[in-house]
């Protein structure tokens, strides 16, 4: 990537006092499976809130202690992490608004039978099903709507951040 190209991106700059700083300090495992640090995704998504895609994330280190090799390794991981909670937060707003599309047009169904089977008889059974269907119908229109509109929107602000870091320029240097 050309020097003028990072210009125009939008950034987020983090100092580091060693590459520790990304990682948990309770996951004992290597470098390219460690789980993230907390605090380190918490900077990050305050960061990134007010961002447009085409992000860099840039990683300030002192000379001496940067280790290239490490860093690969450190770019891959983090790739490979906000890559899997995307597609997880993807997966789960697909979900909710696959169950609020089935329960909208279940509640509409059961509107539709109401209105053209139950109400016209005169049966107690047919009757009571009809008080029964109503409330019911309507529970499940709005809550389907409810889930496709609302539920799914709750998801947005992080899906919204791992798009954005999965497109993310990753490098570190120095300071």
């Amino acid at each position: 990537m050309k020097k003028e190209d990072l210009s125009e991106k939008e950034g987020i700059q983090l100092v580091l006092d060693s590459y520790e700083d990304i990682f948990s300090d309770f996951d004992p495992r290597a470098h390219s499976e460690k789980a993230l640090s907390d605090d380190f995704l918490q900077e990050c998504k305050k960061a990134a809130v007010d961002k447009k895609d085409g992000l860099e994330l840039k990683f300030l280190m002192s000379k001496r202690k940067r280790d290239k090799a490490l860093e690969l390794t450190i770019k891959k991981r983090l790739r490979a992490h906000f890559l899997r909670h995307f597609n997880i937060k993807k997966k789960d707003i697909g979900r909710i608004r696959k169950i609020g599309f089935m329960w909208f047009f279940i509640g509409v169904i059961i509107s539709i039978i109401s209105v053209y089977f139950l109400h016209e008889n005169t049966g107690f059974f047919l009757k009571f099903l009809s008080i029964m269907a109503e409330p019911a119908s309507w529970f499940l229109f709005w809550e389907g709507l409810g889930k496709i509109f609302i539920e799914a929107r709750k998801e947005m602000p992080d899906y919204g951040f791992y798009k954005k870091m999965v497109h993310a320029y990753i490098y570190f240097a120095d300071y």
